[in-house]
C-alpha cells in the first residue's frame, strides 16, 4: 500500500513515555508543598500537554500569580526526582525503528521544555531517529498550531501528508488547526470520550494496536 502520510508527530508524555502518571503525581505534590486543597487528578491530566506555564494556570486558576513560580519549582522538582524511572511504552523503540525503515520523517511536538525533551531523548534512546522536534518554550503552547506549522516548513512537509499522533485533546486540537490528520491513542492522559469527541482518523487504545494502525495505514 502506498504511505499515506510522509511525515508522522508524535507527542511525548502519555504518548510514547508512560509518564503522564507521574505528572499528575508531581503537580499533587507541588500544590502540597504550597500547603493548597489536593489537586484532583482530573484536573491536573486535562493539563498535560500544554506548556508548565499554562498548564499550572488552567489547573489552579485563583493562585495568586507571584505563586505560579513557586509552583513551577517544586513540580520540576517532584518531577525530575522521579523521571530517570521512567519508561517507554511496550513496543515503541519497535515501532519507532519500523517507522524509520519504512522511510517516513518522524517528529515530536511537546509541551516539555527543550532541557526536558532532550533529557527523555537522550534517556530513552530514540534521538537518532527524530528529524526535528518542537517544544513548549520554543513555540505557542497547544492547541496553537505552530509547532506542526513549523516541523512541516522545516521538514518540507505538506499538512494533507501529516499525521499528529496524541493522548490529550490538546493534540487532536492543534492538528486540526494546522490543517493535518489526526490519530489518538486513549492509553494516555484525556479519557476516551473526550479525545473521540474531537473526530481522530481513529482512537487506538494500546501501543500495540498504534503500531499496528500505522504499520497498516500510515
Amino acid at each position: 500500500m502506498a504511505e499515506r502520510f510522509d511525515l508522522i508527530v508524535f507527542d511525548w508524555d502519555g504518548t510514547l513515555m508512560d509518564s503522564a502518571g507521574a505528572i499528575v503525581r508531581a503537580m499533587q505534590a507541588a500544590a502540597r508543598d504550597l500547603g493548597l486543597a489536593e489537586l484532583p487528578e482530573a484536573r491536573a491530566r486535562y493539563v498535560i500537554g500544554l506548556g508548565l506555564g499554562a498548564a499550572l494556570r488552567h489547573a489552579l486558576p485563583d493562585l495568586d500569580e507571584a505563586a505560579y513560580p513557586r509552583m513551577a519549582e517544586r513540580y520540576r522538582h517532584h518531577y525530575l526526582s522521579a523521571d530517570h524511572e521512567l519508561s517507554l511504552f511496550d513496543g515503541v523503540r519497535e515501532m519507532i525503528a519500523a517507522l524509520a525503515a519504512r522511510g517516513h520523517m518522524l517528529a515530536v511536538a511537546t509541551g516539555k521544555s527543550r532541557a526536558g525533551l532532550d533529557r527523555a531523548l537522550g534517556h530513552s534512546g530514540l534521538g537518532a531517529y527524530f528529524h526535528a522536534t518542537r517544544c513548549t518554550d520554543e513555540c505557542f503552547s497547544k492547541p496553537h498550531p505552530a509547532m506542526l506549522e513549523e516541523l512541516m516548513d522545516e521538514l518540507g512537509a505538506q499538512p494533507e501528508r501529516t499525521l499528529m499522533i496524541g493522548d490529550t485533546t490538546h493534540d487532536l486540537q492543534m492538528a486540526k488547526n494546522a490543517r493535518t490528520a489526526g490519530l489518538a491513542v486513549s492509553f494516555g492522559a484525556h479519557p476516551l470520550e473526550a479525545l473521540a469527541a474531537e473526530s481522530p482518523l481513529a482512537c487506538v487504545h494500546t501501543p500495540a494496536e498504534l503500531a499496528r494502525w500505522l504499520r497498516d495505514n500510515a
